[in-house]
């Protein structure tokens, strides 16, 4: 019996989680709900797989319908509506023209408040769409090149994405934030002849200037041997080139003088076989090269529809923000891809939220009727330790929010549902990643009751499960974590990683497929890299990424649990734990923190934060030292960037920090932590 415990304790996450309360869902909002039946989750059952996402693809324009909902004989390159044939541009706009014309497609908020809103119908979209499809063209580009896009929040990225789509061209998106050098890497993979860019925008107050960066991008390419043939740099106020970096001559085209050439221009839609790549999304990846993963048309659109009608409650007569950056794969499936495919009205915010002050969102939300707002824990736990915040003084009213990114902390999901929702929004707690093109784990709005802290069930059709690393199934209700994966394939998955199929199997599928002859999904489950639980009621809660578990002598930690105790502590605004190297121990847990506003630091502080986790957890995971910080280094997209705590305390390189929104925090941690 010792050796089974020692066993357990070194192949499973250690958990302490205690159960959350429910939340149910309000009357008026299951009434008026998209996925209000109980019975049809029937459906959805495993051995109902795969005929049941043929009610996924239903939700498409299709040129010629499909022969077979799921060809699954090459594992894991799985296959879906095989022999439909569909164009992404047409289901995202075209088909809503004979009703909806004048419909809002996208509102666009200038950062600056003195710069008035752009409402951009569908025929707007229509419009803007074809004219640049037929600039592209004429630059040479057609099926299946790809073509990079380096844009910051403005809708000349969705119009740039969907001509491509529109083309068959393969678009790939590299977010505003990241450096010319990033941009490269991204170029020199994909092999793209094309980049998009703009010449500066607004953010946190301040002109930024771009073009400089697909300058650096375009270098640097050519030194790792590929060349850029075009640059179209877009005019953020058209008509006014403002950048330091010259256009150069024979290369660059200033997209707001020539596009007055296509008017009135329209591009005949290629008509897409549904396995066709629609786009790659490369990971940022701290260490090793980006993974370009690539995501199909006709699987991919209808997942992301699916998704965004069931989970996201999105109707015709709503107003829906996602306060996420298009350059990563929220904004792909949940700004552009779903919401354009169901029709819906939806905001493209130009900067920071916070600018003028943290009192942004809801004078938007009031002024555009949002009632869907969607956003992540970093950006809740950033508005909740903003001064002078009052959501009260506002007239919005959400029906549905959303969090997504990384799991919430119990205490910060209420202040989000009591403050932010006002007791009357349902909240959908989503888990899911790049690579899955759309949600995975979450509560159906209207059926599912909310609990703090869980992503819920699996969504309708995915099929979750909880291994240990020797591949037993660790069972609900256990109290114990384990890898999160996913026993079936669904058709919003990743197809492959770029150019590398064998990091596409061995990533996702190796290490629990137990047979790699075998010709059966079932073998194949896809492992997510995610610590997980599964609690008794059937709601998973996310512990963290594996490769970020903590193995203090023999007890593997969750990251997020540990964070989780500490900010119940109202003075603590947010927490990052990372794995110390410990000569007799191994590994230890190192935490930052930083405060709200107006608290001090302080030795009796630091001592009611280890005092929270040791009565949470228990003495396992007493931290070696708390640092108290002026704020945790964070990417443009808001996530803390662990990694670079990590190499801090572990005295390792820290590799570049250009691309996170606040490099010079690092330099200031690194002189209380290594003086």
């Amino acid at each position: 019996m010792a050796d089974d415990n020692t066993r357990i304790s070194e192949t499973e996450i250690a958990v302490h989680w205690h159960e959350e309360e429910y939340y149910s869902p309000p009357e008026s909002f299951i009434q008026q709900a998209n996925f209000r039946d109980a019975d049809a989750l029937r459906k959805f059952e495993l051995d109902n797989f795969p005929d049941y996402f043929a009610e996924y693809g239903h939700l498409l324009q299709w040129d010629r319908p499909w022969d077979q909902v799921f060809d699954g004989s090459n594992p894991p390159f799985w296959k879906w509506f095989v022999g439909g044939k569909l164009n992404a541009s047409v289901n995202c706009i075209d088909r809503h023209l004979a009703k909806n014309r004048n419909k809002t497609a996208f509102y666009f908020i200038p950062e600056r408040p003195e710069e008035p809103k752009q409402v951009v119908t569908y025929q707007d979209l229509f419009v803007r769409v074809n004219e640049f499809a037929a600039l592209l063209r004429d630059l040479g580009v057609k099926q299946g090149d790809r073509v990079t896009i380096h844009l910051p929040m403005v809708v000349e990225l969705p119009v740039a994405m969907l001509a491509c789509a529109r083309l068959g061209a393969i678009h790939s998106v590299v977010f505003g934030g990241f450096s010319g050098q990033a941009c490269a890497d991204r170029i020199v993979d994909s092999e793209s002849d094309v980049l998009i860019t703009m010449d500066g925008y607004y953010r946190g107050g301040k002109w930024l200037s771009h073009k400089d960066k697909a300058d650096i991008a375009v270098d640097k390419a050519k030194e790792a041997g590929h060349i850029v043939k075009h640059v179209l740099v877009f005019e953020r106020h058209p008509g006014t080139y403002t950048s330091n970096a010259p256009l150069v001559a024979g290369r660059d085209i200033l997209v707001n003088d020539v596009i007055q050439q296509y008017r009135g221009r329209r591009v005949e839609p290629v008509s897409m076989r549904a396995e066709d790549p629609l786009f790659l999304m490369y990971t940022s990846g701290s260490t090793g090269k980006p993974k370009g993963v690539q995501h199909s048309t006709g699987g991919y659109l209808s997942y992301a529809t699916a998704t965004s009608k069931n989970i996201l409650d999105i109707q015709p007569e709503d107003v829906y923000w996602c306060m996420a950056d298009i350059g990563w794969i929220t904004g792909h499936s949940y700004i552009v891809y779903g919401p354009l495919s169901l029709g819906a009205s939806s905001v493209i915010y130009e900067g920071v939220p916070s600018y003028p002050d943290a009192n942004r969102p809801f004078s938007i939300a009031e002024e555009l009727g949002v009632n869907i707002f969607h956003t992540s824990p970093t950006a809740i736990r950033s508005l909740r330790m903003a001064q002078n915040i009052a959501p009260q003084n506002y007239q919005y009213h959400f029906k549905l929010m959303v969090t997504v990114g990384e799991p919430i902390e119990p205490d910060v999901w209420r202040w989000y549902y009591h403050v932010i929702g006002r007791d009357e929004a349902v909240i959908v707690d989503t888990w899911w990643q790049t690579e899955t093109g759309g949600f995975l784990c979450s509560t159906v709005p209207a059926l599912d009751k909310m609990k703090p802290g869980s992503a819920g069930p699996g969504i309708p059709g995915i099929h979750p499960v909880i291994y240990d690393d020797e591949g037993h199934e660790i069972a609900a209700g256990s109290g114990r974590g384990g890898n999160i994966c996913i026993r079936n394939p669904w058709h919003g998955a990743l197809q492959t990683i770029w150019k590398d199929p064998n990091r596409f199997v061995s990533t996702y599928y190796g290490k629990y497929c137990k047979n790699p002859e075998s010709k059966d999904w079932h073998d194949w489950p896809y492992m997510a890299g995610d610590g997980a639980m599964l609690a008794s009621d059937g709601y998973f809660r996310i512990l963290g990424r594996i490769d970020d578990v903590i193995n203090v002598a023999g007890h593997r930690l969750g990251t997020k649990e540990i964070e989780s105790a500490v900010l119940k502590l109202d003075d603590v605004a947010e927490a990052a734990v990372i794995a110390a190297h410990d000569d007799m121990k191994g590994t230890v847990p190192e935490l930052y923190v930083s405060l709200q506003p107006g608290v001090v630091p302080s030795d009796e502080l630091s001592a009611r934060i280890v005092a929270a986790i040791v009565t949470e957890i228990g003495p396992i995971a007493r931290p070696r030292k708390v640092w108290i910080v002026p704020d945790l280094p964070k990417t443009r997209s808001g996530k803390i960037m662990r990694r670079i705590l990590a190499s801090i305390s572990n005295n390792k390189e820290i590799g570049d920090v250009t691309t996170l929104a606040n490099p010079e925090v690092v330099d200031t941690i690194h002189q209380m932590v290594r003086p």
